[in-house]
């Protein structure tokens, strides 16, 4: 038996450890070519491997793309395109931003076809990566089976707002900061570490222990990422998915979700709170981070379509303090 390709058995482990993954991300973690790691995906799932390579797309942004050019779509016979199986890895959205994002220089050709090397034996996890390769790919979760959501933290409803939930998959089925009288609630500015997409800020947590926080990525709009989950979007709104990993360096767990007061703050200085709606293909953050380890996720946010965002917030507690970051995301 042919022994199997290095780069396949490092590429193959690195897809054991995140169990779904999009293929730009896997090559900007091993960095490689994305399309050399596509074609080597697409190669071994042909081999009998445990192993789906698919795509995820704005159906209607594709045709007008084509539609530009003056080329008309084709549909598949018997009307519509064929869906690919379920657990498929998803593609970048078309607006990103961080250093996961955007096109990835290429530089020479491919490294000719790929062929498989006979068959693999099982693969045990990687120890985490040393220091100098880079932080680990967004942390998800193996699918459970088709379209099992993953798990969120429940929030909770305020009894005095009886319309802060709607039905389960639409707009409204998030938690938002807007009072009885249905305006923002504005809040006085707070005086924290301040950066850009793609910045680490240090501060501490909940109970003292020092962190990192690292804003990956914000997608903006994100709406075809939410109705692609099977959401709803309202009328006159629009989604938003902000990438975050948090890296704990103290000696106790931080023992809530990464993202638990993480906010969008407007131009006028109204707040937007996380959606409760959860991304099958940007799975969200998973409550505790032990010592010495990295958490990240994605939190959705649900937003009046006009609204001009200025930043992101991290805080520690759910009051904006000195231990709070922030994020200038105006000029995206």
């Amino acid at each position: 038996m042919a022994a199997p390709d290095p780069v396949d058995v490092r590429l193959l482990s690195a897809v054991a450890e995140t169990g779904r993954a999009a293929v730009h991300e896997l090559a900007a973690y091993l960095n490689m070519d994305v399309r050399e790691v596509a074609a080597r995906l697409a190669t071994l799932s042909t081999t009998g491997l445990p192993l789906v390579v698919g795509v995820e797309c704005d159906p209607n942004g594709i045709r007008n793309a084509l539609a530009s050019v003056g080329v008309q779509p084709q549909s598949q016979p018997g009307g519509g395109y064929q869906t690919p199986p379920s657990g498929a890895g998803a593609p970048p959205p078309p607006q990103h931003s961080g250093p996961h994002s955007g096109g990835y220089a290429v530089h020479g050709g491919m490294s000719g076809p790929q062929q498989p090397h006979g068959p693999y034996p099982p693969m045990a996890p990687q120890p985490p990566p040393s220091p100098g390769q880079g932080p680990p790919p967004p942390q998800q979760q193996p699918p459970q089976g088709p379209q099992q959501p993953y798990p969120t933290t429940p929030a909770q409803q305020p009894p005095a707002a009886p319309n802060t939930w709607g039905p389960p998959g639409s707009a409204a089925w998030s938690r938002s900061e807007q009072g009885a009288a249905g305006g923002p609630t504005p809040r006085p500015p707070a005086v924290p570490r301040a950066g850009k997409v793609g910045s680490k800020l240090d501060t501490v947590g909940p109970n003292g222990e020092p962190v990192e926080v690292l804003l990956v990525e914000v997608v903006d709009p994100a709406d075809f990422l939410f109705s692609a989950a099977g959401h709803t979007l309202e009328e006159g709104q629009r989604a938003i998915v902000v990438h975050i990993e948090l890296t704990n360096r103290g000696t106790t767990v931080f023992d809530s979700p990464p993202d638990q007061h993480l906010l969008l703050v407007a131009r006028d200085g109204s707040t937007v709170s996380k959606s409760s709606v959860a991304l099958s293909s940007r799975p969200p953050h998973s409550s505790g981070v032990s010592p010495g380890e990295t958490g990240g996720g994605h939190s959705v946010f649900v937003l009046p379509e006009e609204t001009e965002l200025r930043s992101v917030e991290w805080s520690p507690h759910a009051d904006p303090g000195p231990h709070s970051l922030v994020w200038d995301i105006s000029d995206l």
